[in-house]
């Protein structure tokens, strides 16, 4: 990546469609969540750091804070944000966009340094 890339927050909330289906039916969104967190690993501009799954302890719909998974990357720019937030609209389950079961956040800053070379006051 060229510069410095987007340290860019990625939260993930399930809705309401998707705690409405049977568990019978929940493998193929499983799996299309798979594919997306896949997608995003491979867009060209993103370096995943890490992920995080709430789901112990977030129980239920979440359509803003608390979310139910993070995933925290380095992306390149701006347009490459909003290609990953894009893959909710065209990973498809059945007739269906991911995004008929998930919501999805990107928030964008800098990286936050912990300069190491400075005395603290005592």
């Amino acid at each position: 990546m060229s510069e410095r890339p987007l340290r860019t927050l990625f939260c993930i909330g399930n809705n309401q469609n998707f705690f409405d289906l049977p568990k019978s039916e929940i493998r193929p969104i499983w799996e299309g969540t798979m594919e997306f967190l896949s997608a995003l690993a491979a867009l060209d501009g993103v370096d995943v750091i890490g992920t995080m799954d709430d789901d112990a302890h977030m129980v239920g719909p979440s359509t803003g804070w608390p979310w139910t998974a993070y995933v925290l990357a380095d992306v390149r720019d701006q347009p490459t944000v909003r290609e990953a937030c894009n893959l909710l609209r065209t990973i498809m389950i059945g007739e269906h966009a991911l995004w008929r079961y998930f919501a999805i956040e990107a928030r964008m800053g800098r990286e936050l340094v912990i300069r190491t070379d400075v005395e603290t006051a005592s």
